[in-house]
């Protein structure tokens, strides 16, 4: 099940995360956030004239709203779509990056290696006050960006 969400422009121009706060706090509330691991996605509507070459995740206003997003939900990629590509798209927001019309998104590779890194701590930590098992998860995601976390660093987290 996909979930997804709209971004409009009124929403990036005044950092108003009420389309994602109205879906995402009635299920944190229940304690049900669980379920919808690996569902959501954004629906992104930014005007652009015709000639504007920039892609969504290079224009200012909405890599703004998306910064802000991530410190309200430091969580969220747990819930993003993997498999549609999301959580590429969600990090392109918040890692300094470049776009290359062959080989796509790239990374800037200390940027991206901190990112992993500071993810890993907060899903460990949040998917364990979930009561989920996370070792996997946490891995899966930073093997997405290319990384293989060492079972010893995983150990430190105190992951299942």
């Amino acid at each position: 099940m996909t979930i997804s969400i709209e971004i409009k422009p009124e929403h990036l121009k005044n950092l108003d995360l009420t389309p994602v706060t109205t879906k995402i706090e009635p299920l944190l509330q229940q304690g049900a956030i669980a379920t919808w691991e690996q569902s959501i996605n954004f629906v992104i509507d930014y005007p652009r004239e015709a000639d504007d070459p920039r892609e969504v995740s290079e224009i200012p206003e909405v890599r703004l709203w998306f910064v802000r997003l991530d410190s309200r939900y430091p969580w969220l990629p747990f819930c993003l779509d993997w498999k549609s590509g999301e959580l590429p798209r969600y990090t392109a927001m918040l890692v300094p990056h470049e776009f290359n019309r062959n080989e796509g998104i790239q990374y800037n590779p200390e940027a991206l290696a901190i990112f992993v890194t500071h993810k890993s701590f907060i899903l460990s930590d949040w998917l364990k006050q979930q009561q989920i098992k996370s070792r996997s998860r946490v891995k899966s995601m930073a093997q997405l960006f290319g990384y293989e976390l060492d079972e010893v660093f995983l150990d430190l987290l105190e992951i299942e």
